[in-house]
């Protein structure tokens, strides 16, 4: 949202908010009724009662009785309804009960399956409710997301989700990931400070927002607004749409149309045929009828009910909740699935592939020096570091000999990080450099034949981009160093 403040619910006690990045701290606690050292117990209780719990207004459950009406609003079923009436009014009371059973039992199937699906849902939403934490009769707690109040001082520290939107009161080197919101590829740097009430989400640099979250730093934020007077609800009220039918739904739907149309000008037909034949319109009419029944598919609904069924319960066996059986067939009939690498279809855990010289061959030499870089540097802990000594650790690489002498920390404008070591506290000093590799070709190019001689450290020139080509062609990440 690239618009200056929008006008909402009350933030706080005070009424109508302001745009409340454009106030000085002092000022902003003082028209929420707050204080530095937070909120009390009742106060936050009272102002929950008031304001409602932080969360975005929830999607309207389907009951059961919307679920029923679900399972027989496709034109098969509803041509197979019509059949059954049909035979009682024919008095064809077998042929009737048999079209009804089968009706009435894919429904059931149906509405059984996506019932449980949806408790189970509703079950998952409940465990992995957020907390944050918050200062509450001066102290920090932890508190559920949803009890956070206009108010509230949270403190945030790398890795929390920003539980609801707030004026920074103080920081530390703070990042925020505000990727969700204002598509800035990059973690921006927050501050503590006052920013004019037009600008625009991206330049609103001492608040932070909903749905985004702490790439490094720490900081304690006064909660401004929460639920659906948040920047997030206002973007998600937006994009609330009917969830789309299914292309299995549609065929269906379809096939049902066809077949109604058909059963429809067969039955004229029959009927024209039979009058113009001179017999008796009355059995003419019935004939007709009994002809259409008898082309409806009775057991297509149980067929597909049943088949659906099956699969979504081998799903569950794998872990897998489905919501809805039409669903099901629509993953099926896909012939490419596109989806990112960060977890969702591995196990989220990164490993060390190969350390590898600027030639792009195996080097011990690089993996020592790498190891060394994650093992003695004492800034964020981050998953390529984790990996790194993970498998120096695997190795037995010993770092027994080398001891730390200084360290520039990783910043996003740098995008680089230095340590440097001295063996056993003598001998030349030496700086190993962990980073992208374009930002070293960038920033120190030496000679190629300087490149990996034995008294530096690996570094990538002239010929960075041959560093990251082998990991590259493999599909796996590389890091310069």
């Amino acid at each position: 949202m690239n618009g200056p403040g929008r006008s909402g619910p009350a933030g706080g006690p005070s009424g109508e908010r302001p745009a409340w990045w454009s106030l000085a701290a002092p000022d902003a606690a003082q028209h929420l009724a707050s204080r530095p050292e937070g909120l009390t117990t009742a106060e936050a209780e009272e102002r929950l009662a008031a304001t409602g719990p932080n969360v975005l207004r929830p999607e309207r459950r389907t009951g059961l009785v919307g679920l029923a009406v679900r399972q027989v609003s496709n034109p098969v079923i509803l041509v197979l309804v019509a059949a059954a009436l049909v035979s009682s009014a024919l008095r064809e009371w077998i042929d009737a009960a048999i079209i009804l059973a089968i009706v009435v039992g894919s429904a059931l199937l149906g509405l059984v399956q996506e019932h449980h699906a949806s408790r189970a849902v509703a079950r998952l939403k409940a465990r992995l409710a957020l907390k944050a934490s918050v200062l509450r009769d001066g102290h920090l707690e932890d508190v559920a997301s949803t009890a956070i109040v206009p108010g509230d001082v949270v403190a945030l520290s790398a890795g929390s989700l920003v539980p609801a939107d707030g004026l920074i009161l103080e920081a530390a080197d703070l990042f925020v990931i505000q990727s969700a919101l204002t598509g800035e590829p990059e973690p921006v740097r927050k501050l503590p400070g006052v920013v004019a009430p037009a600008a625009p989400m991206p330049e609103r640099t001492n608040a932070v927002f909903t749905g985004t979250s702490v790439r490094s730093g720490t900081a304690r934020v006064l909660v401004t607004a929460t639920g659906e007077a948040t920047e997030y609800a206002a973007i998600a009220g937006r994009l609330r749409l009917t969830a789309p039918e299914t292309e299995f739904a549609r065929g269906l739907r379809r096939y049902g149309y066809l077949l109604t149309r058909v059963m429809l000008v067969m039955t004229l037909i029959v009927f024209a045929a039979n009058v113009f034949l001179e017999r008796p319109p009355i059995d003419s009419l019935l004939f007709a009828i009994a002809l259409a029944v008898g082309m409806s598919p009775e057991l297509l609904p149980a067929v597909v009910s049943v088949t659906l069924a099956s699969g979504a319960r081998r799903m569950a066996a794998r872990g897998v909740i489905v919501r809805r059986l039409d669903a099901i067939e629509n993953l099926g009939s896909m012939d490419v699935l596109c989806t990112d690498k960060t977890g969702t279809l591995t196990r989220g855990v990164m490993e060390v592939e190969a350390a590898l010289d600027p030639a792009g061959t195996p080097s011990d030499r690089v993996l020592r020096h790498a190891v060394l870089n994650a093992s003695l540097q004492s800034g964020l802990a981050n998953p390529l570091d984790e990996a790194l000594v993970e498998r120096g650790r695997r190795d037995g690489i010993d770092l027994a000999d080398a001891s730390k002498i200084g360290e520039v920390p990783y910043d996003f404008t740098r995008r680089r990080l230095s340590i440097a070591v001295r063996a056993n506290g003598a001998g030349d000093a030496l700086m190993i450099t962990k980073g992208a590799c374009a930002k070293f070709s960038r920033s120190a190019p030496v000679p190629e034949r300087e490149a990996a001689t034995p008294r530096s450290t690996l570094r990538c020139g002239p010929r960075s981009r041959r560093c990251s080509r082998p990991a590259a062609q493999t599909g796996f990440a590389s890091s310069g160093s």
